[in-house]
């Protein structure tokens, strides 16, 4: 065995040593879904003189800051979303008066103010001596009464964090317009008249009832003459971050920005523990099923690359925390699919090597094995890229839950790279570099092709002479899932049509119909009850209020005793019209860029051939749902986008072959006949990778809890239609194309051309 297998090997064993230590030490952060909270969404609104930008919206997040954290929520989340959204989650946040409360707080426009310092105060409770003052702690410990406002928010155009020069300490400048410049001096001038010290010399800069400074006027400052000049300094030995959040205070504080609610969501912590645990036991048991069948097909390189495949988890695991990724629901369903996706270029590796070593088996196991790995790497290459540009879609034009997906699914896409093309690679020499293997290849699996393809290799079926047979079952099922949508219609979540979803959990067992009368007791005739993959019951209804909603609950609670609500999600009616925008367009970039990549990587027909198979899978999945009367929901686009992936990748692996059949063929062949010989020989690791991901997806279906079984059905289904496509509607279709815009035989090579004088080309 070489020196440099067992140099690979120490490489691998350092990097998931590190990637254990990372996952031990490192603590994931988790979803509302996943942990129970509210969620809200804010759409900022400005002025023609304050417009809704990205660097005011930014601003006025320093101001929400101060109004989460006085909640004392634990871990709140605050960020910008786009240029004008602003994302608000607050964990731990269940009830409905406590999600209100919040709301109310958070977004409620920013109050900035000026006042001149009356006196000193003995504590908070003290009376003021006017009606109109006010008694507030101060941001220099002590409690001061301070007057009426004398200067408004809106009479501040700007505030900076500055250094002057020759000095360490940093400062905050402030502009006023021409009236709160004049006020200014005239404020200044006046408590400038007070001895040093005196509370009355002070200035109080007050943000919604709370002071954030009170400076005392410098004694520079003349009595009666005040800071003139439109701006002024505020001191006070500040650090540059002290200073800036300062800054950001003020001037977030004096933009006019309104912001409208138009989404907001309350999870219950149970919905998410019982999906973490339903997920863990889904891969466990996923896993386990995938390693016992690939050991079954493959024997010892089959065992080498089950170990691979649970390291595979533990490096997904490692990157997600090290990235500091969020984990959601749908994001632990990308992570748990994945696995059933890493076994795929495994397969593809030791198909190809055992077509090498039956065809030289004199050269061994080794090279057989290299042989391998390097004629499946394009295939490996070209599915995985299809798949990360779906999962990248699903980041940038997802939201929410739907971006975590993304992200999760795009990890594991990157982990099971490196598991099946490194660290399975290392094991595998080290399987099959000894010599007892060597003298019994039968062990290493690779000896052989395997019944399958031995059996189909006897029988030859001429797949593509039937081209139109097939075809034409694909039209008929694509008009069947058209009747389904045209006649039954699409199921749209309440994130896509907008209003308020709610899902109940009820003691006592009762159907759907017994619901629905009791909702519409309630007052709510049309709306729309169905039970759910999350709790008993789901309502959907335009926007309803709290008390409205509080009406529902009553009404159920008389049919179905103690009534528990799992989740209950409000979408403003523009948003959600924007987020199916957003659907569409996220389909329909995506079929363009698997058409270009396809385009370039083949050639362009192989790339129509592909997107029309694509868009075949998910109008036959979204129909089954039409007729089924299942949700179309933000989960689902999850679902149909990693359809896309997994259908261009199975029909990557076969146009691969293709080509290379194609390329290296004879003026006297046929491309029907090397298309059909081309799918014959693909469909043992079409077989295998289906039922690799299979053994996953149906362990999520039954293990892995309500809340997954629509994503798992979802990607069955399409798992189904994908493999079924591949084969009998992309590859049909490329035939009828190739003909009339022919595939050149001839492979293109970069030609390097030598200097001019030597007159050869390398």
């Amino acid at each position: 065995m070489s020196r440099g297998v067992w140099i690979r090997f120490l490489l691998v064993l350092g990097l998931l040593a590190g990637c254990a230590a990372l996952a031990i030490n490192v603590k994931p952060q988790l979803g509302l879904d996943l942990k129970g909270g509210a969620q809200f969404v804010f759409q900022a609104e400005g002025t023609d003189q304050t417009p809704a930008n990205a660097e005011n919206v930014d601003k006025t997040l320093s101001v929400l800051s101060g109004r989460v954290n006085a909640l004392g929520v634990s871990e709140p989340t605050l960020v910008r979303q786009g240029q004008d959204r602003i994302l608000v989650e607050l964990p731990g946040v269940t009830s409905d008066k406590e999600a209100q409360e919040a709301e109310d707080k958070i977004g409620q426009t920013a109050k900035l103010t000026i006042h001149e310092v009356i006196a000193a105060a003995a504590s908070p409770d003290a009376k003021p001596t006017k009606k109109d003052d006010q008694v507030l702690p101060s941001d220099q410990g002590d409690v001061i009464e301070i007057g009426p406002t004398v200067i408004p928010g809106d009479e501040i155009t700007s505030a900076a964090a500055e250094q002057p020069q020759n000095s360490v300490e940093w400062v905050v400048s402030i502009d006023f317009n021409g009236k709160g410049g004049d006020t200014w001096a005239d404020i200044t001038g006046k408590a400038a008249c007070n001895p040093d010290g005196d509370p009355k010399r002070r200035i109080a800069i007050v943000l919604d009832g709370e002071v954030i400074s009170s400076p005392q006027v410098q004694t520079s400052v003349g009595c009666d003459v005040g800071i003139r000049g439109g701006g002024t300094q505020i001191t006070g030995g500040y650090t540059a971050a002290q200073a800036k959040d300062l800054a950001a205070l003020i001037e977030g504080g004096s933009l006019p920005l309104e912001l409208k609610p138009i989404s907001d969501r309350l999870v219950g912590p149970s919905l998410g523990a019982a999906a973490i645990d339903a997920s863990i036991e889904a891969g466990i048991i996923g896993i386990a099923l995938t390693g016992l069948f690939i050991i079954f097909v493959y024997r010892l390189v089959g065992l080498a690359a089950t170990v691979a495949l649970a390291s595979y988890a533990l490096l997904a695991y490692a990157m997600l925390v090290g990235l500091g990724s969020t984990l959601t629901l749908p994001g632990l369903a990308g992570f748990v699919l994945a696995i059933g996706m890493a076994i795929d270029a495994n397969v593809l590796v030791f198909e190809r090597a055992r077509e090498e070593y039956v065809a030289y088996p004199s050269a061994g196991l080794r090279r057989a094995l290299a042989v391998g790995f390097n004629k499946a790497w394009s295939a490996i290459i070209d599915s995985n890229v299809t798949t990360l540009l779906a999962a990248g879609l699903l980041f940038f034009l997802g939201s929410g839950p739907i971006k975590g997906f993304g992200v999760t699914l795009t990890i594991g896409v990157v982990a099971s790279m490196v598991s099946a093309l490194i660290i399975a690679r290392v094991l595998c020499d080290l399987a099959v570099a000894n010599k007892p293997v060597s003298r019994h290849p039968a062990v290493s699996g690779l000896s052989h092709l395997g019944r399958v393809r031995t059996w189909l290799d006897r029988k030859n079926p001429q797949l593509v002479q039937r081209r139109k047979i097939w075809l034409g079952i694909s039209g008929v099922a694509l008009l069947l899932a058209v009747t389904g949508i045209a006649t039954q219609g699409l199921q749209l979540g309440v994130e896509f049509t907008g209003g308020r979803q709610l899902d109940y959990s009820l003691s006592k067992k009762i159907d759907v119909d017994q619901a629905r009368e009791a909702v519409a007791q309630a007052g709510f005739p049309e709306a729309v009850v169905q039970t759910a993959d999350t709790a008993d019951f789901t309502v959907r209804t335009g926007t309803i209020s709290n008390d409205e909603e509080q009406t529902i609950e009553d009404e159920l609670s008389k049919v179905g005793g103690t009534v528990t609500k799992v989740d209950d999600q409000t979408i403003g009616a523009s948003l959600g019209k924007e987020l199916r925008n957003n659907a569409l367009i996220a389909f329909g970039v995506a079929f363009l860029a698997q058409l270009l990549y396809l385009a370039v990587r083949f050639k362009w027909t192989f790339g129509v051939a592909a997107v029309l198979a694509m868009a075949h899978d998910v109008i036959l999945v979204v129909g089954l749902f039409a007729w089924l009367q299942k949700p179309i929901d933000g989960i689902f686009l999850a679902a149909a986008m990693t359809i896309v992936g997994l259908s261009v990748n199975d029909t990557v692996v076969v146009f691969d072959r293709i080509r290379e059949r194609w390329w290296g063929s004879k003026p006297e062949d046929d491309f029907n006949s090397l298309a059909n010989k081309a799918c014959v020989e693909t469909i043992p690791r079409t077989v295998n990778t289906g039922l690799g991901a299979m053994f996953i997806l149906a362990a999520l279906a039954v293990l892995g809890g309500d809340s997954l079984q629509d994503f798992a059905i979802a990607l069955l289904v399409g798992l189904v239609v994908g493999t079924f496509s591949s084969v009998f509607v992309a590859t049909p279709l490329l035939t009828f194309f190739q003909p009339r815009f022919p595939m050149s035989r001839v492979k293109k090579e970069k030609v390097v051309r030598a200097p001019e004088d030597s007159g050869a080309v390398v």
